[in-house]
Order: C-alpha cells, then structure tokens, then sequence
C-alpha cells in the first residue's frame, strides 16, 4: 500500500483524468475449465507482491485450461495473452507524483458510482485508506451485471465489504490473504514518535477492522506459507481449518543464473516493495554502514525510497549516497540481470508472509542473506545451507552475514546453486496455479454440498 504522507502533496488534479484502458475480453476455457473473475485492488505490477501474484498466476491458470479475467484498481496491472482485463477505476488518490491530491470536479462526475467516489475523497480527507472499501463495492456492482459469465471469484486481499455483498449474492468467493496487515500496523505504530504520528497511523489503517470481519466470514482461504497461516488465526481470528498453504512461484525462466552476467565485486543487492519500517532498509543501510570502514562495497536498492522518509534520511545520516544507487521501473529481465551482477543479495525485513524476492534472488542463483522474520525461514531454508539467516533488525548480524559471503567465494556459489535448486522443487508459478486450481474445485464442491 502507499507510504503515509497525509497532509503533503495536495496538488489539484488535471480537468482530464489519465484515460482508462479498454477491456480485454479472455480466453474461453477449455473443456472442464473453469471462468474465473479474479480481483485486486491495485494491480501494479512492479511495486509489491499483489500484482506479480496477479499477472503470473493468472497467466499459467489460463495456462491449465481455465479462462481468467482480471477486474484491478489503478495502478493498472499487466496481463499477458489470452488473461481477460476489466478496469475498475477509481480517483486514484495515491498516483504519483501527487499523492494524496485533491480531484477535479470533472472526476467525480464521471466516476462510476459518483457516490462511491465522494466516500473514497471523504475517507482520505481525514487519513483513512478507503481503496479496500470501495474496490469492492465497484466490483460487486460490475459483477451483478455479469453473473452468468463466472463460475467464481478470486479475491486477491481486498476483503472490503463488497466481497461479503458478493457471497450474499450467491457468488462462491475464493480468497489469497498473503498475510495480516495486523503485523504491518504493530510495526508502523512500533516506529512512530509523537502521539500525532501514533493518531495518524491508526487511522490509515483503520480498514483492518472491516479486513477482519470479511475474513473471518470466508469459507475457504489461500495463505502463502505456516507463518501467516498461525498469524492469520492469531491475529485476525479466522479459524485454521479454512485456511490452506499454497505457496507463491517465481518465472524461473526469466530469474536463472545468467552466464553473461559477472557479478560485480563488493555489489550486495536489495529489493523493497514499499518504504515502511518492516521492509528493514534502515537495518541494512546501518549494516553497509559497517560494512564500508572494512572494503569497497555498494549497494544497489531495486526500489525508490520516499524523499525525506526514514530511509532517505538514513541514507544522508550515514554518508551513504555515493555508494546507494536506486533503480525502479525496470523490467522482469533487467531485474535478473541485476541480481546477477550482485555477490549478495538481501532481504532484511522484519517480517515477511512470504518474500518474492528472496526466491528471485535464489532463483538467479545468488548468495541470499536473509532474517528470520516471519516466513522467511520457510522461505530460504535451512542456515548454512541455501542462504543465511540472521535476527531481523540487527545490523551487525546482517553485517557479519554479509561480510562472510563477499569473503568467501565457495560459500557463495554453494549457497546460490542450492538456493535455486530449492526454487526449482518448492516454488514455481506452476505449482501454485495447479494449488490454486485445486482450491477452486473443493470451493465450488463445498457450495454444491450446501457446505457454504
């Protein structure tokens, strides 16, 4: 989700909102297969996991047979061929570069429904995050019209109350909950400062009580690994037996070790989604901090910190800039390429429900020092054997770890060609698209039984 900067930023809006694109109509099934209206919130496909989990699984369900339609919120999600996409456009109050902007007239006219785009305004306006809420009632609306044409809906983490409109209309609804956005909420209000920032937190992510009272009306849910599974039921109070392990892939056709590409020496490579305290970059900067009285290092950043955020300011605290590049918008190949030019790669979150990028990095076959944070262990393996794990917020662990494998050349090819043998076994796009199959056969069997 976006960074909280309420109160900043608060451009007026152009008269002409940026167009939104055409429908693209999906493939048919084949026979036996499925129609599936798969929805998610926000669809970027470059910026946290919810849209590369959209774009990829969806490609090999079509893959199976089934026919698959993406309904997504801006920022738009890329779809490849024969996977069906339906815009569902919102104010996009969160666009870049004028976050938290104020509309144009002209866009509330326009937006579908006009009243649904007046709650939308409203919830920013006192620093709610309202994008779960009315996603969900705008798709209800367009799926009430098109109930003949879907034999269930997938619900990528949304959980606003339009999903629970959706069963209350009859609809089977099958749900990926990565993990509790609980976690993400204790870690924000853990960094905060002054009672102001503790206020404002709580209110941007007051959409978790309306979370957990969807959730826990679900009859069947994907999670991504055991961590957020006992976290889901701890947290948010969903019972565990609707709840069923399927593991999130990577295209390891695209993220391989690249016999073109030399690692470049002293390099150690990052990918972050967002910059919010969980995703450790502070921790990591402290570490190169270290790390930079002892050799020539740098540190590529896959990601584009927040001006003026924590990590920015750790950046310049430190005297790290000439050795901190950021890169962004680059795509899925350049990406790989990148991690093939690092000696290490790092994920130091404090805590993950999964992490794509960890299994990127092991798929490109890249030395992988990674915390013990939430699922990670799942994730990485065994210490020592397929990466290293160290304490989440410990930079002089995550130093040591470093520092270890830029040391040692054997550890880290021993390390990469069993990090992406483990890939290879556990975590492909095609062992989660047959899981998720799976999961939409025993939904639509449960509803046949009455079962929900």
């Amino acid at each position: 989700m976006p960074s909280l900067r309420f109160g900043r930023n608060k451009v007026k809006g152009p008269k002409k909102p940026p167009p939104v694109p055409e429908r693209i109509p999906p493939r048919p099934p084949a026979p036996g297969g499925l129609r599936i209206a798969f929805l998610v919130y926000r669809g970027n496909p470059r910026c946290g996991g919810q849209g590369v989990y959209t774009r990829h699984l969806t490609r090999e369900l079509v893959a199976l047979g089934h026919s698959v339609e993406v309904f997504a919120g801006q920022p738009w999600p890329e779809v490849d061929e024969g996977v069906g996409f339906t815009p569902v456009p919102s104010l996009d109050l969160y666009r870049d570069p004028d976050p938290f902007r104020v509309p144009h007239l002209a866009e509330f006219v326009n937006s579908y429904p006009t009243s649904v785009a007046a709650l939308e305004f409203g919830v920013m306006c006192t620093a709610g995050f309202p994008e779960p809420w009315t996603f969900s009632i705008r798709a209800r609306r367009m799926l009430a019209a098109r109930r003949d044409e879907f034999d269930l809906v997938h619900d990528n983490q949304c959980l606003g109350y339009g999903i629970q409109g959706m069963m209350d209309d009859g609809w089977p609804v099958l749900e990926t909950l990565h993990h509790p956005i609980t976690v993400d909420r204790q870690l924000a209000l853990s960094h905060t400062t002054n009672p102001w920032q503790q206020f404002s937190q709580r209110r941007w992510f007051g959409f978790l009580r309306m979370q957990v009272k969807v959730a826990r009306s679900l009859p069947r849910i994907i999670t991504v690994s055991q961590s957020s599974k006992t976290d889901i039921t701890a947290q948010m109070g969903v019972e565990s037996d609707r709840m069923t392990i399927v593991p999130v892939g990577v295209d390891h056709t695209v993220f391989r070790p690249r016999e073109d590409v030399e690692p470049v020496p002293g390099r150690i490579m990052v990918t972050s989604s967002s910059d919010v305290p969980m995703k450790g970059l502070v921790p990591l900067l402290e570490a190169v901090a270290k790390l930079r009285t002892e050799r020539e290092i740098e540190l590529v950043v896959i990601g584009n910190p927040r001006p003026e955020g924590r990590v920015a300011k750790a950046i310049e605290r430190l005297d790290l800039g000439p050795i901190v590049r950021c890169v962004t918008g680059i795509s899925d190949d350049e990406l790989a390429r990148n991690y093939g030019q690092a000696q290490v790669a790092v994920v130091p979150s404090l805590y993950e429900g999964f992490s794509l990028p960890a299994i990127e990095a092991m798929a490109c076959g890249v030395a992988l020092v990674a915390t013990t944070g939430g699922a990670l262990p799942e994730v990485v393996g065994t210490d020592g054997e397929t990466g290293l794990l160290v304490p989440p917020d410990d930079p002089g662990a995550l130093a040591q770890a470093i520092g270890r494998l830029l040391d040692d050349d054997v550890l880290r090819a021993t390390l990469g060609a069993a990090g992406r043998e483990r890939v290879l076994g556990r975590f492909t796009w095609q062992v989660t698209a047959a899981g998720t199959a799976d999961q939409y056969r025993k939904l639509l069997e449960d509803k046949e039984a009455g079962r929900c």
